[in-house]
């Protein structure tokens, strides 16, 4: 796959708006829409651009309250990480899950409804995984950037 100055705006453009026509991506970048569409349909072939989705406004459906949560395993086995990986999965709260070095082994990010729900998911959610031997957690406040969406 050709990586250039092209590539990056096309990147750039479509994390931005992932419905942008190839029309308009073109003009946008300054190719033909012919050696745009092959660019974009090669980075999702080589998978450069692994898909599209729809961005959801969690706080439009009722889950404003959002933390991170770093929580330390009573074990560090393969079968323990595997254990609290199933656990989380099953959770709703739970939109990402991410196992990482340091202190704690994994840092998750919670939604939920408000401050109430968010104490009953961590009672009942996390505080019932035999796993679990440490939970932080950190509110957020607000979010200068996210580039998530």
């Amino acid at each position: 796959m050709k990586y250039d100055h092209y590539t990056d705006q096309i990147l750039q453009i479509l994390q931005k708006d992932g419905r942008i026509s190839n029309t308009e991506l073109a003009e946008r970048i300054g190719l033909s829409a012919s050696a745009c569409l092959r660019r974009v349909q090669e980075m999702e072939r080589s998978k450069v651009i692994s898909g599209y989705r729809a961005v959801v406004n969690q706080a439009k459906l009722g889950r404003g309250f959002v933390a991170y949560v770093s929580v330390g395993l009573n074990e560090h086995t393969t079968a323990s990480q595997r254990a609290f990986e199933n656990a989380v999965a099953l959770s709703r709260e739970v939109r990402e899950c991410h196992n990482i070095t340091g202190a704690f082994e994994y840092l998750l990010r919670v939604e939920t409804s408000d401050i109430q729900a968010y104490k009953q998911f961590h009672a009942d959610v996390l505080g019932a995984i035999v796993q679990v031997s440490t939970i932080t957690t950190h509110v957020v406040m607000d979010s200068a950037k996210d580039e998530r969406a």
